[in-house]
């Protein structure tokens, strides 16, 4: 660990805090409706946009209402992501002659991207073609990282309202993300990805003649627009199987750093939004400050295990860490940091592989999304997981005082309550039931490429990755076969379905109820207190609920390894 390390550190932190008001404030004006910079422009098309669809924008809807949007909307959008890959042969812009994607892959493959979870069974250039990279998984990055957002935006509204059945409309909030927000940043992005040496065209694999007179193609394409939106969306989904790590879809130290600033960048002024729309900003930089610590403890345990590497490393006279699965050109703090955004934001992706990390190193990636990724979290999913849990913390403290919970001037009442559990349970059931089966049935068990508690740790995370819609890889694991496309497609499914509607349900709720003022017994929720039980819910519900898989996985091969045993 070195001084220059915790400035890169300290330096990300610095520009997060300062990008989050600013952004909030845009944000906020965007989803009112208010006019912005861009109106003069943009209005015109979200306006014909509505006319073209039959969209009433001045007409809101019942919580169910928008619900039931959300769900035919990711109907249409699974449908078209599974026909562009089975018919993907007979389709242009495919300058290889990629073949149709199997059944089971595109099963896999859609489920996955329409959830934002882009888990990836495949290599991209070796499996895709540039209309599908393009219209299927491309085209679904900006609408599953606009729909997160549209469900945070619903349920912050129910908290900001009072004595309505309204919590806006889906259509005009997913109009508004994409033109307003995810496009115009994704543009400047995507050329500054171009300017840092990233391809974006639509001309053919480049054949190559290397130093010892071999030919070699390498794959080119559509590259930078795909990985703007994947990283500012927290999609994930690389254009090349090696991802973040692969030199053309990170090409700098630059491009690296610009890149984990935008998967952090939409979820944090989201907390601002909330501050906003609520009536006190101070609200929403205490949930920033939650998960500010979340974030910065599990930074400081991966930076520390990868930077003192192993006990075998260390004998062997090696004392610089552990560089194992990382990019020379990142480095220990950069493949660190990288790891822990990525999976504190849902984002998935990768610029080492996890699977080369020490296991306390490798662990955090997987107590993030065991968590709920609700560190910053997925676009609008980390938003309304963190009021989940805000919801219970402020439950637990209205026992403490005998006092009926109330939060930014609403009553907390069992329904709120049982619908945040439900929710929040859907994790565990999709994560501990699949891998409880995945590590005894003999088909999956021979997709595993290591013994031992690292291989149990590969499926873990795997299972882990597919309920939280996070995506990113543990490596080691073969999971294109038929038992976990299947599977990990119905833990993307639950995952994400399964935790929006109770969501939802909350938001409808809230809306409907009076707001009630403070009084001298309302718990204030600004403070180092607050903070102080919202972390402390979140890691006891976690820990009480993942420790003895974690136990059995990362925990007892760290003690292993220091007894010698390595896996």
């Amino acid at each position: 660990m070195t001084m220059i390390g915790w400035f890169q550190i300290i330096l990300f932190c610095v520009v997060i805090v300062a990008l989050t008001k600013p952004l909030g404030w845009y944000m906020t004006r965007v989803f009112g409706g208010e006019r912005t910079f861009l109106s003069p422009l943009l209005r015109p098309i979200e306006a014909g946009i509505y006319r073209i669809s039959g969209v009433d924008e001045r007409r809101e809807q019942h919580w169910l209402t928008y619900t039931i949007a959300v769900l035919l909307f990711h109907v249409g959008g699974f449908l078209v992501i599974y026909g562009v890959m089975r018919l993907q042969a007979a389709l242009p812009f495919n300058p290889v002659g990629q073949g149709a994607v199997a059944e089971d892959l595109s099963f896999n493959t859609a489920m996955s991207f329409i959830t934002n979870t882009n888990w990836q069974n495949y290599g991209g250039e070796s499996t895709l073609s540039y209309l599908t990279q393009m219209v299927g998984l491309t085209h679904q990055n900006f609408l599953s990282a606009a729909t997160g957002i549209a469900l945070a935006m619903a349920l912050i509204r129910g908290f900001s309202r009072a004595s309505v059945r309204t919590v806006g409309n889906f259509w005009v909030d997913v109009t508004r993300c994409t033109l307003y927000v995810l496009l115009p940043i994704c543009v400047v992005y995507t050329l500054f990805l171009v300017w840092q040496g990233m391809p974006q065209t639509l001309g053919d694999y480049v054949e190559a003649t290397t130093l010892e007179g071999a030919k070699q193609t390498i794959a080119v394409g559509p590259v930078a627009s795909q990985v703007a939106i994947k990283m500012l969306g927290t999609n994930g989904g690389g254009f090349f199987n090696a991802n973040a790590a692969h030199p053309f879809e990170n090409p700098t130290a630059l491009s690296n750093f610009v890149q984990m600033l935008s998967i952090f960048t939409l979820g944090a002024a989201l907390t601002n939004v909330f501050g906003r729309m609520v009536g006190n900003q101070r609200q929403g930089w205490a949930i920033l400050s939650v998960m500010g610590v979340l974030f910065l403890a599990g930074v400081a345990v991966t930076y520390w295990a990868e930077a003192n590497g192993t006990s075998t490393l260390q004998a062997l006279g090696l004392t610089g860490g552990n560089m194992e699965g990382k990019e020379v050109r990142f480095g220990i703090v950069a493949s660190s940091l990288f790891a822990v955004i990525t999976t504190a934001a849902s984002c998935g992706a990768v610029n080492a592989m996890h699977d080369s990390f020490t296991a306390l190193g490798g662990m955090i990636p997987l107590i993030n999304i065991e968590l709920g990724e609700i560190i910053v979290g997925g676009v609008g999913a980390g938003m309304y997981g963190m009021l989940l849990f805000v919801i219970l913390a402020i439950f637990v403290a209205g026992l403490m005082v005998g006092r009926t919970p109330e939060y930014v001037g609403k009553k907390i009442e069992a329904r709120e309550v049982k619908m945040a559990m439900l929710a929040i349970l859907v994790l565990p059931l999709m994560i501990l039931g699949w891998t409880a089966v995945a590590v005894v049935y003999p088909a999956a068990v021979a997709s595993m490429a290591n013994a031992g508690p690292h291989g149990f740790t590969e499926v873990l995370y795997a299972y882990t990755s597919a309920a939280g819609n996070n995506g990113s890889a543990f490596a080691g694991l073969t999971g294109n076969t038929f038992f976990y496309n299947l599977t990990l497609a119905s833990a993307m499914f639950v995952g994400r379905f399964f935790m929006i509607v109770p969501a939802m349900a909350i938001a409808g709720s809230l809306a409907a109820k009076k707001s009630i003022p403070p009084s001298l017994g309302t718990f204030p929720t600004t403070g180092g207190l607050f903070i102080g039980l919202v972390v402390g819910v979140i890691l006891i519900i976690g820990g009480l609920t993942f420790f003895p898989a974690l136990a059995l996985g990362p925990i007892v091969e760290h003690l292993a390894m220091n007894a010698g045993n390595l896996f």
